[in-house]
């Protein structure tokens, strides 16, 4: 077993661990392997170890490494003969309107939108043969002054208006607290996500309700899964320190 592949078995453990101390059922977290700084090689001991979805922070490094996948997979079915599986990647670091089109290119799904414009870019750039885009909103849940994301105020106005722009489908929200001083408030903040999250589903201004709920890292993902996160973005445990 490779040292990716193990790390890959004690998050999980971890998320299996946190959901039943929960009364949740395990498969309702879905664990987002975070590859940014690591190369395709990495990203490829982790495919092998049968994880699937990956989140980039970097838009031109994580497209390069979407194609280098691509590649690999390519051949790994040309020398096995077995059709490897889909691969999902995740667009989670801050989005420019000069990177949208390769964001909308080549991702499946984006969960830091936070402005009406980036958005729109990114639903009229989506390509038409494509799946359509999946996205998040980032909210910054506990004020931080140098998060990224929409006041929580903001966001189901934005909300409804993503959710009628043409080849992007509502998710849900991301968020991405700062560091709690312990597991108590770890769980208030992320539970503050889960009540806003919860709000605009209850508000019934959205068609489809929202069903991602993307909250907790290496740190965190217990309180997040307490609070709950259907989906946590794990980088340092699964490939080791930055």
């Amino acid at each position: 077993m490779t040292t990716i592949a193990h790390h890959l078995r004690l998050v999980r453990d971890r998320i299996n661990a946190a959901c039943l101390a929960a009364g949740r059922d395990p498969a309702s977290v879905r664990l987002l392997a975070v590859s940014k700084t690591f190369g395709a090689e990495a990203v490829a001991e982790a495919v092998v170890a049968g994880q699937h979805a990956f989140g980039e922070n970097y838009i031109a490094e994580g497209v390069e490494k979407i194609l280098a996948l691509r590649r690999w997979q390519a051949d790994e079915t040309a020398r096995t003969g077995i059709a490897a599986a889909a691969l999902e990647w995740h667009c989670i670091g801050p989005v420019q309107s000069n990177k949208t089109r390769l964001v909308a290119g080549h991702f499946d799904w984006v969960q830091s939108v936070d402005r009406l414009k980036i958005a729109q870019r990114l639903s009229e750039q989506r390509p038409p043969e494509l799946a359509p885009l999946q996205i998040c909103l980032q909210v910054n849940i506990d004020g931080g002054a140098n998060k990224s994301g929409l006041a929580p105020e903001a966001v189901q106005a934005l909300a409804e208006e993503v959710a009628q722009l043409p080849r992007l489908v509502l998710r849900g929200l991301m968020a991405i607290p700062e560091p709690a001083i312990d597991f108590v408030a770890a769980c208030a903040i992320h539970a503050c996500a889960k009540a806003l999250f919860d709000q605009i589903n209850a508000a019934g201004v959205l068609a489809v309700p929202m069903d991602t709920l993307s909250l907790g890292m290496t740190a965190d993902l217990e309180a997040a899964i307490q609070a709950g996160s259907t989906m946590v973005r794990v980088g340092t445990a699964i490939f080791g320190g930055r």
